[in-house]
C-alpha cells in the first residue's frame, strides 16, 4: 500500500503554519481570553450596514459568488479613482500574496523582505520554490532603500514592503516611496502591502499610477473596516498584471455573503471614521498604561501599538506568556532586536482595563523570572 507522492520541494518544508490562533491558546489554557489583543483584528467591529447586508445575503449563499466581482470592483474604483480592470479581488491579503507568488516566483527565483516582517508571505514564497533574502530593520522601519539594493543585487522577482509596517506600526511618508520608484529593477515588482492605511496620517499612501506596471498594492477589509473573518482584500496594478491572475486564481474563492458585506461597508464612511477616532482612544491608552509602568510606546500609524518592554527579547517573553496566563491574548515580533516589544491591538475600555490590570502583574513575574 502506498500513499501520496510529493513534490521534493513539498516534502523539504516544515509543516507549520505561520500564526498560532487565540482559538488554539484559548483550547490550551481550558478558557477564553478575557481581551484579544494579539490578531490586529478590528474589536469595534464592521459597520451595522455591513452586518445587515451579509445577513441578508445569508438567504442566497446557496448562489456561488460573481467570480468577476463586479459590483465590489466598480465601488471600488469609483472610491479609489482607478478603472475597475486596475483591481483584483480576493480572500484576503494573504491570499492575494499566494496568488502573486504562484503566478511570478519559479523554484529558485529570489525575493526580497525584512526579516522579521509579515511571515505568511514568507510562507508563499517558501511554497512556491523561492529564495528570500531578509534585511534587517532599521530603527524600527523596514529599509526601503536597502531592499531595493538587494533587489537589484540578486535579481529579485518581488520585494515586500509594508506601510505602515506590521508588527512596528511604523511608517514613512508617500514621498519616499514615490522618490523610490525609480530604484526598482527592471523585472522586479514591488508590493506595498496597505493593509493599515485607513489609520496612517495623510500623506502615508503614496502617489502611484495606478498603470505602473512596477508596483501592486494590496489592501483589506479586514483592517479598518472590522471584516478580517469575512476575508476580502483586493490589488492594484496595471491591467495587465491583474488580468494574468486569471490564470491562476480560484475564480469561485470568494464567500457571497462578504461581497455584499464589503461593497456595503465600503460606502459607509462615518462608520470608519468612528473607527478611526476609537482606535486612536485606544492606541492613547495603551500609551498611557505603558508609561505608568515604565515602558515606551512607539508612535503608530496601525490599529495596534508595539511597546518597548525594555530588556531583550527573552524578557519581552515572559511577559507576553503572563498576558496570556492571565486572559489577555497578545502578540509580539519574532525577530531581535523588534522581540524586545510587545504587540498590543487598539480595543475598547473594557479590553484597555484588562491589559492595564494584568501588565504590571506580567513585569513582575518576568523580573523575578529573570
Amino acid at each position: 500500500m502506498t500513499g501520496p507522492r510529493y513534490p521534493s520541494l513539498i516534502a523539504s518544508l516544515p509543516e507549520t503554519v505561520p500564526f498560532v490562533g487565540p482559538e488554539v491558546q484559548e483550547r490550551a489554557r481550558g478558557a477564553e481570553f478575557d481581551a484579544r489583543l494579539g490578531a490586529n483584528e478590528n474589536v469595534f467591529g464592521p459597520s451595522p450596514k455591513a452586518i445587515a447586508a451579509m445577513q441578508a445575503g445569508a438567504a442566497d449563499i446557496w448562489k456561488y459568488a460573481d467570480p468577476t466581482n463586479f459590483d465590489l470592483r466598480n465601488a471600488l474604483s469609483a472610491k479609489i479613482g482607478c478603472t475597475p480592470e486596475n483591481l483584483i479581488v480576493g480572500e484576503g491579503i494573504d491570499g492575494l500574496l499566494g496568488y502573486l507568488t504562484r503566478l511570478l516566483v519559479d523554484k529558485g527565483d529570489a525575493v526580497v523582505t525584512s526579516d522579521g516582517a509579515y511571515p505568511t508571505f514568507n510562507y508563499h514564497v517558501a511554497g512556491f520554490g523561492g529564495v528570500l533574502h531578509k534585511l534587517p530593520y532599521r530603527d524600527d522601519h523596514e529599509d526601503l532603500a536597502a531592499l531595493l539594493d538587494k533587489a537589484a543585487e540578486v535579481d529579485a522577482k518581488l520585494v515586500y514592503f509594508a506601510n505602515p509596517d506590521n508588527p512596528m506600526g511604523t511608517w514613512v511618508g508617500g514621498a519616499e516611496i514615490e522618490a523610490a520608484l525609480d530604484r526598482i529593477p527592471d523585472g522586479c515588482v514591488l508590493i506595498l502591502d496597505e493593509a493599515y492605511i485607513e489609520f496612517a496620517p495623510k500623506g502615508t499612501a503614496p502617489d502611484i499610477d495606478f498603470d505602473d506596471p512596477r508596483v501592486i498594492r494590496f489592501r483589506t477589509f479586514s483592517k479598518g473596516y472590522g471584516m478580517a473573518g469575512a476575508r476580502v482584500g483586493y490589488g492594484i496594478a496595471d491591467p495587465a498584471l491583474i488580468r494574468a491572475f486569471d490564470k491562476i486564481r480560484n475564480h469561485f474563492g470568494m464567500n457571497r455573503a462578504a461581497q455584499a458585506g464589503a461593497l456595503a461597508a465600503l460606502g459607509d464612511d462615518d462608520w470608519l471614521a468612528k473607527t478611526v477616532a476609537n482606535v486612536d482612544e485606544g492606541k492613547a491608552e495603551i500609551g498611557r498604561i505603558a508609561a505608568q509602568n515604565g515602558l515606551t510606546a512607539l508612535p503608530s500609524a496601525t490599529n495596534f501599538v508595539a511597546v518597548d518592554c525594555g530588556h531583550d527579547g527573552d524578557f519581552a517573553r515572559r511577559v507576553l506568556a503572563s498576558l496570556i496566563d492571565q486572559g489577555v491574548f497578545v502578540r509580539m515580533p519574532f525577530v531581535a532586536p523588534q522581540d524586545r516589544c510587545i504587540r498590543i491591538s487598539a480595543g475598547r475600555p473594557q479590553d484597555m482595563q484588562a491589559f492595564a490590570t494584568a501588565l504590571p502583574v506580567a513585569l513582575d513575574a518576568a523580573r523575578n523570572a529573570g
